[in-house]
């Protein structure tokens, strides 16, 4: 990322240096998980679509500790597998908004929420800003050699604060993540200019 690109992380430190964490990002371009995963200070494992597990890409990836999903249905497997990321102590990387988009968190689905729910795991926000920009000829990648700001926020706990798991908990914590997430984001780009 870094030879490519050349990223500015801001607020690194916000992520808790051990212990399991969710890193929660924005996403609207090919390159933003590559670009979390190369800047976070900590190892992270990102929920994938399967599609992206062929040819030479499918032993890479599982190499380097990703976790295929199919976004087509209840993956039982995926979902074991992050929450043993959670359990193990590690880092979960999610992209809330479930595939790419606008990168401003308006159409959450509720995987996040139960990540945070069930293990307890804190959420740190993170917003990658510049990787798209409407009118770019090559719309796929950002120019090589553009900046692309990674911004790292607060950590937050987005459970119940009473530890229940019901419906209504896992759906409550879905708008305490939407504010928390979208409230990252403007601060965000107001650090940035972007």
């Amino acid at each position: 990322m870094h030879g490519l690109w050349r990223p500015r992380v801001l607020g690194a430190w916000h992520v808790p240096a051990q212990g399991a964490v969710i890193l929660a990002g924005n996403h609207s371009n090919n390159i933003d998980g590559p670009m979390l995963l190369g800047t976070s200070p900590r190892p992270v494992h990102f929920l994938v679509k399967k599609e992206a597990f062929i040819g030479p890409l499918d032993p890479f990836l599982h190499s380097i500790g990703q976790l295929r999903v199919d976004r087509e249905s209840t993956d039982r497997t995926a979902i074991t597998a992050a929450l043993g990321v959670l359990e193990r102590g590690g880092v979960l990387g999610i992209f809330p908004e479930g595939t790419r988009g606008e990168g401003d968190f308006a159409r959450l689905r509720s995987g996040l929420a139960y990540f945070a729910v069930r293990s307890g795991a804190p959420v740190v926000p993170v917003a990658v800003l510049g990787s798209a920009r409407r009118g770019r000829l090559v719309s796929a990648l950002p120019p090589l050699r553009s900046r692309i700001d990674i911004v790292f926020g607060e950590p937050f706990e987005a459970g119940d604060p009473g530890g229940r798991r019901t419906r209504g908990a896992l759906d409550a914590a879905t708008v305490r993540i939407r504010e928390r997430l979208t409230a990252h984001l403007a601060e965000a780009r107001r650090a940035t200019g972007r």
